[in-house]
């Protein structure tokens, strides 16, 4: 199956994430690797994903799972080799299946040779590719990300006799984008992978490139500048390649990220996340309808990213004081479930495993502006390992069948990078892809089909949205419009059967067609239009004039 050659297939495409190591381990050595990878694109395929988002994979010491790079021109020796990627790449494309990388472009690990070059003394070369300070009282009005683990964004260098910034771990320095030298390698190193084919790049924790006294070091106009930049190059050289935007910031925040169509294509909508899980909570939409009347407007070519979980801590950085107290009431009572500003949790777990509200959050994340991004295992319910540390017990192995080590390995179970989960609800005997697969009603095939309703339109990647506001406060109702076309979607968010009367007489003479069974609901009249809704039931109608 050829790519699309839709320069916009971002706005349609269903995305999965994945780390290479938690997928399937080829050698038998406790680690995914990119061989165990492309044996199961054809899993992926059938799920009816159409990009894949990876996690990092290069060479690094691994203190911040990939995301501390020490090499941005390989491959991490135990998820193989350049030509395995390689291999990959063209697996995927084969299928339809486009691949985005991860650029963690802000920082290096300090094991990177460029932060050993430059730290080796004052007159080296590259001693301003990463930012140097006699002192560490610069930039004060700067947040510290990782409250949790760091005091300070200063951390002192014994070898420089010198303070180093990162915003991060301190084990991870921040480049300097004044320097030019810096802007000029981050191109090449994106070019690289490129050439190589690779469809678009994720980029890490842009808000923060630039830094400049006085201010918070966050959304700089320079750092706009340099990513700019990048877009141009990238354009002239590589159209219909695509660019995601990893800042968590408020939507006014962001939206300066898309530019004027000249910086990133896409950025991850964080501010809605929360609120979903709240409004379900609550029972009331109006977290959700909140946040999105005040999200601006998109350039036409931009798009949203939604996702209900991925492989951080469900932040709550972008939520007020009152909202984070909520959230960690209700869905982290254990002091262990929280991290930084966030709940390390995955979906199945935050919702009890309740299938009617995994079902419900997904029909929204598959339904709301902006394209899906599904985490690893979420289709078929895993769960997660509180035990873990840091957000490790998110990214625990894919759960293939209830043999040894769940097929994700051959090798003796110490051996894998992470324990299997075992607790007998999640554990991998009752959760896992062979089981599902079989059963008619496993959450993995209505998962399947509510994908491959959402890509029979292009309504939901491309339309526009407006909200109905019945008076029964429980029911989240929109209309998502594209030229002639338009289709309802009315979720019930209470754990009670709800009544709601829809205001829909501009739709007058309009048979409802309900997407998942094709059902002919009655058509729309002088009255308001009377729904009655089970518990977290929802529903997508065709508005059709027959």
């Amino acid at each position: 199956m050829p790519l699309d050659r839709d320069t916009l297939w971002y706005k349609d495409a269903v995305i999965y994430q994945v780390h290479v190591r938690t997928f399937h381990d080829s050698n038998g050595d406790g680690i995914g690797d990119f061989r165990g990878l492309q044996s199961k694109l054809d899993y992926l395929q059938q799920l009816g994903i159409t990009a894949i988002w990876l996690m990092p994979f290069f060479p690094s010491p691994l203190r911040d799972d990939g995301y501390d790079i020490a090499d941005y021109h390989s491959v991490h020796s135990s998820y193989g080799s350049l030509e395995d990627f390689e291999n990959f790449l063209g697996a995927a494309h084969d299928r339809g299946i486009r691949v985005i990388i991860e650029l963690v472009a802000n920082h290096t690990s300090d094991q990177h040779p460029w932060f050993q070059e430059s730290r080796s003394s004052t007159d080296n070369p590259r001693r301003d590719w990463y930012v140097w300070s006699d002192t560490d009282t610069l930039y004060k009005e700067t947040r510290i990300i990782f409250l949790d683990t760091e005091k300070s964004n200063w951390a002192w260098d014994p070898v420089s006799k010198a303070f180093y910034w990162h915003r991060f771990f301190s084990h991870q320095p921040d480049l300097n984008y004044d320097n030019p030298a810096v802007r000029e390698q981050m191109w090449q190193v994106m070019n690289f992978w490129l050439q190589m084919g690779v469809d678009g790049f994720r980029l890490d924790a842009v808000p923060y490139l630039v830094e400049r006294e006085g201010t918070n070091c966050e959304n700089l106009p320079e750092t706009h500048q340099v990513l700019k930049d990048l877009r141009r190059r990238l354009d002239e050289n590589f159209p219909g390649r695509m660019l995601l935007a990893e800042a968590n910031q408020w939507p006014a925040d962001l939206r300066p990220y898309f530019g004027n169509e000249d910086e990133f294509h896409m950025a991850f909508h964080f501010p809605l996340m929360p609120r979903m899980f709240m409004g379900l909570k609550l029972e009331d939409r109006k977290p959700i309808t909140e946040i999105l009347q005040q999200t601006p407007e998109i350039p036409p070519s931009c798009q949203w990213s939604l996702f209900l979980r991925n492989h951080d801590e469900l932040t709550l950085e972008m939520v007020t004081d009152m909202e984070r107290d909520y959230m960690y009431d209700s869905y982290a009572a254990s002091k262990t479930m929280r991290l930084n500003l966030g709940i390390r949790r995955r979906l199945a777990p935050l919702l009890s495993n309740d299938r009617r509200r995994i079902e419900l959050m997904n029909g929204m994340l598959m339904s709301l502006p902006g394209t899906p991004i599904i985490y690893y295992g979420d289709e078929i319910g895993m769960g997660d390992n509180i035990n873990l540390g840091d957000r490790n017990g998110v990214r625990t192995p894919m759960q293939w069948n209830g043999e040894t080590n769940a097929g994700f390995s051959t090798a003796p179970s110490e051996r894998l990078y992470a324990p299997l989960i075992q607790d007998p609800v999640y554990g991998f005997p009752a959760v896992n892809v062979l089981r599902q697969k079989t059963a008619e009603h496993s959450l993995f095939n209505w998962m399947q089909r509510i994908i491959a309703v959402r890509k029979s339109s292009a309504i939901f990647g491309r339309g526009s949205i407006e909200f109905l506001y019945p008076a029964n406060h429980r029911i989240l109702a929109y209309v998502r419009k594209l030229g002639n076309d338009a289709i309802l979607i009315v979720n019930n968010l209470s754990s009670t059967a709800q009544a709601v009367e829809l205001d829909l007489k501009r739709y007058k003479g309009n048979i409802l067609i309900e997407m998942f069974g094709k059902n002919m609901f009655p058509r729309v009249g002088d009255l308001p239009y009377l729904l009655t809704m089970g518990p977290y039931q929802f529903f997508w109608f065709r508005l059709r004039r027959v």
